[in-house]
Parts: C-alpha cells; structure tokens; sequence
C-alpha cells in the first residue's frame, strides 16, 4: 500500500496475535516448530491472528514481535525431558529457563524479546509451546515420538488463540 500524499510506503499495522514457528527443518525435530506452523497454515484462521515462519531468524525475529498483544511461539526445547515432552512457558518461567535450553538456535527468542524491550516494542504476552526434541541430526523429517506430539500441539495453539481473542473480545 502507498500513501499518496507523500508518496512512501506504509505497512499495515500487525496482526494482534502471531503465531511463530521456530526451528532448523534440516535437522529433523529441531525443525517441529516450522513443520507445525506449515500444518497450521492449512487451516482457517480470524483476521486478527498471523501465522510466521520464524526459522532459525534468531535477532531477527524482533520485527515479527513488534507490537503485538500475544504470541504464540512452537519451537523444539532442550529441557532434558522425554522426547515429546511439551512445556507450555510464559514470561516468569522464560526468566528462569537458561537461552541454551529454550531454543536450540545461537540467537533465540530470549534474546529477540529482551532485544524488542530494549526498543519498546516488545509484545504483551509470550506463550512459549517447547517439545524436548528426541533425534536432532540431518534430515528433514520428525521423529515418530515428534511426530506424533504434532496433532496436540495443533490442538495446543488453538486453544491459545481462541482463549488470546476471548481476552480481547472481553477487553473491548
């Protein structure tokens, strides 16, 4: 879109809720946060929710975070649970989970939420849905224990959204 006046480009404002998909699809499990975010895709969504393909975009994921009410963030932990394992995580529990553990990427989410805060643009609420990963190693295909964690997880960000647009519709 253009703004004709001036004659420069301006985006649209983003989406409240941003659905994130995390991870390395070259690395098997690492990559479940990408390979939910594509299964997602494929559904119906509200105009209000976004669903992004974050990658391993570590720092870079700041822009993707500005401005939003809620995000929704799937991506593989190294929590040292059973393969499989799903720890919903918000903002207190971040705190105490160490950068190496939450995100398997060299620059993660923490970083790009302390990054966002330091520019003031961090997002309200932060949901983190992290699988302990079971085989991290070439290939682009989840193991059968990730795989088969997938269908809850689906099930897991709908609920997130749908409770994320009750809290709004409650707060008009």
């Amino acid at each position: 879109m253009s703004d004709t006046a001036s004659g420069s480009s301006v985006a649209p404002p983003p989406r409240p809720i941003l659905v994130l998909g995390l991870g390395n699809v070259l690395l098997r499990d690492e990559g479940l946060g990408v390979h939910v975010l594509r299964v997602l895709a494929d559904l119906p969504w509200p105009a209000e929710v976004e669903l992004s393909d974050g990658g391993t975009a570590g720092l870079n994921l700041v822009d993707r975070l500005a401005g939003r009410r809620v995000v929704i963030v799937v991506d593989a932990l190294d929590s040292l649970d059973p393969p499989g394992t799903i720890r919903r995580l918000r903002p207190p529990e971040l705190a105490s989970v160490s950068p190496a553990a939450l995100s398997l990427h060299e620059a993660g989410l923490l970083e790009a939420l302390a990054a966002a805060r330091c520019v003031g643009c961090a997002p309200q609420e932060v949901i983190v849905l992290g699988v302990q990963p079971g085989v991290v190693d070439w290939g682009l295909e989840l193991s059968p224990a990730i795989a088969a964690v997938v269908p809850k997880l689906i099930e897991m960000v709908k609920a997130e959204v749908a409770a994320a647009l009750a809290s709004q519709a409650a707060a008009a």
